[in-house]
């Protein structure tokens, strides 16, 4: 039986002052801010929003700041303090999105799929909402777990992170969206696989 979902980080990945980890998340940011300006959205709904930090980052990094921020997670508790005041919060699971169909101009969806039971479904529903684009993310297995395993976190799970139902290689995660969306981009901030994708016309 899968486990259930969790709701933001095992540990504070954005500020954690263990040297390797910073270098690994200032290269996802950078990658993350990349893709999210070749779509310069005048809305953004980010699903999954975990404590907000990604969604207060892009926003911070925009070149022109989008009209509406929208973030949403299955639950806010964990949200970090002080957040831009001009992102919206609201609870949603992305298997059942609150909002109607091509609403937001980029959805972006980091770090998400890998906890869900079923992402291709999920997969569509970030499509009926996303009216250009999608920013989709996930852990690059089996190096995720190897990374884990060299760190010595979760020897007993051979290194799967709590929370982890699905594993998605970079081959993985665009056979995946390839079916439904039009992949634009593709990088690989170690360790993860990162895209930018066009929703089809």
């Amino acid at each position: 039986m899968p486990e259930p979902n969790v709701v933001g980080n095992h540990y504070d990945k954005y500020g954690t002052r263990n040297p390797i980890a910073r270098r690994l998340m200032a290269g996802f940011l950078r990658s993350a801010v990349e893709l999210y300006g070749e779509v310069e959205p005048a809305s953004v709904l980010e699903v999954g929003c975990g404590e907000g930090r990604l969604a207060q980052h892009l926003l911070a990094h925009a070149r022109r700041p989008p009209e509406r921020f929208e973030a949403c997670d299955l639950s806010l508790e964990r949200l970090a303090p002080g957040l831009s005041e001009r992102i919206h919060f609201r609870e949603a699971s992305v298997e059942a999105l609150p909002y109607a169909d091509g609403q937001f101009e980029l959805v972006v969806c980091c770090e998400v799929l890998e906890h869900v039971p079923h992402p291709a479904a999920a997969l569509v529903e970030l499509r009926r909402v996303a009216r250009r684009a999608v920013l989709l993310s996930t852990p690059r297995e089996p190096l995720w777990r190897a990374l884990n395993l060299a760190r010595g976190k979760y020897l007993r799970a051979l290194g799967n992170t709590p929370g982890h139902v699905q594993h998605f290689s970079r081959r993985g995660l665009l056979r995946l969206v390839e079916p439904v969306l039009h992949v634009r981009r593709v990088r690989t901030p170690l360790p993860w696989t990162m895209l930018l994708a066009d929703v089809p016309r």
